[in-house]
């Protein structure tokens, strides 16, 4: 990649990378094309390679963005620190809305290429990507007080109860045409004083 995209105004980089999302996000990797991608931006066709040499390298590097975009916003904030599971949940939905401002086409796009079998890019995709589907999510749950949670309901299960609910609503929000974040966070915040009460002692 071209380092004078870095040199660029962030908003003007920031535009580019949404120009990238939102197209390969309505499209496979193949039936994507770069000329949409560069009106999308409001720029050139031949600038776009001038920043990336090919569609593969602005791919990579949007998926790339896309990564490390999630995690250091997860360790900036510190998502899984402290021992209220509910909190632990809504604030990480709240880390995902922020970045839903910044980026809206992210989540598509990665769910997009987490899916993408083209042999042009799909190794590099899987070496981008293995490290999260082997991660296990019950890893980073804390100690759960079961004294705090009604008799004989199964933890493990109601993390991943709540977990998968969670990603689906996330999802569905995302493919809201005119997505309102702040009204899905307030909705979403409902949902978790439901689950405190369903749980909870």
């Amino acid at each position: 990649m071209n380092e004078k995209f870095y040199s660029l105004p962030e908003k003007k980089r920031n535009r580019i990378i949404n120009a990238g999302f939102k197209v390969f996000a309505k499209n496979s990797y193949k039936k994507s094309p770069v000329g949409e991608i560069a009106e999308e931006a409001g720029i050139s066709k031949s600038l776009l390679f001038f920043y990336f040499k090919n569609k593969k390298e602005l791919y990579l590097f949007l998926l790339k963005t896309a990564e490390e975009e999630t995690r250091n916003a997860l360790m900036e904030t510190n998502v899984y620190s402290g021992d209220d599971i509910f909190d632990i949940m809504y604030n990480g939905l709240l880390v995902k809305a922020n970045m839903m401002r910044k980026y809206p086409d992210m989540g598509n796009f990665s769910i997009k290429a987490y899916y993408e079998k083209d042999p042009d890019v799909a190794k590099e995709v899987r070496k981008i990507i293995e490290p999260y589907t082997e991660m296990d999510t019950n890893s980073i749950l804390p100690i759960l007080d079961k004294n705090k949670f009604k008799d004989g309901l199964d933890l493990n299960m109601m993390y991943q109860d709540m977990y998968l609910a969670s990603e689906g609503y996330l999802w569905r929000m995302q493919q809201l045409d005119n997505l309102d974040v702040d009204k899905m966070v307030s909705d979403y915040k409902k949902i978790i004083e439901f689950w405190r009460g369903l749980y909870l002692k």
